[in-house]
């Protein structure tokens, strides 16, 4: 089996970076999802010193992301990505079991 989510180069630099500035460059991030938005289902990242019970381990790159088991089942199959444009930069989240979005793109539905 392949890993449970593919993290591009983009999004593993970011990463790398967001650690390094935060003093932890041997820590984790931890995809999730929480409930917001008018779609349901909203991403979110959280710094992470350890790996909980539970946490799946996806390693690309140079760094280490935790699938919060909670959301494991929304997230199999999704592209994390990072992505820089003039007016906007951020994490972007190509997830194939998404069924809809909200029109702003901040909450989406499985």
């Amino acid at each position: 089996m392949g890993d449970l989510i593919r993290i591009t180069e983009s999004a593993a630099k970011r990463v790398e970076k967001l650690l390094a500035d935060r003093g932890t460059p041997d820590a984790y991030v931890r995809l999730g999802t929480k409930t917001a938005g008018c779609s349901g289902l909203s991403y979110r990242l959280e710094y992470a010193d350890k790996q909980e019970e539970g946490d799946e381990l996806v390693e690309a790159h140079g760094v280490r992301v935790l699938i919060d088991p909670k959301a494991l089942l929304y997230l199999i199959g999704t592209e994390m990505d990072y992505e820089e444009t003039d007016i906007k930069q951020g994490f972007v989240f190509n997830n194939p079991n998404q069924k809809g979005s909200c029109g702003c793109g901040e909450s989406f539905t499985v």
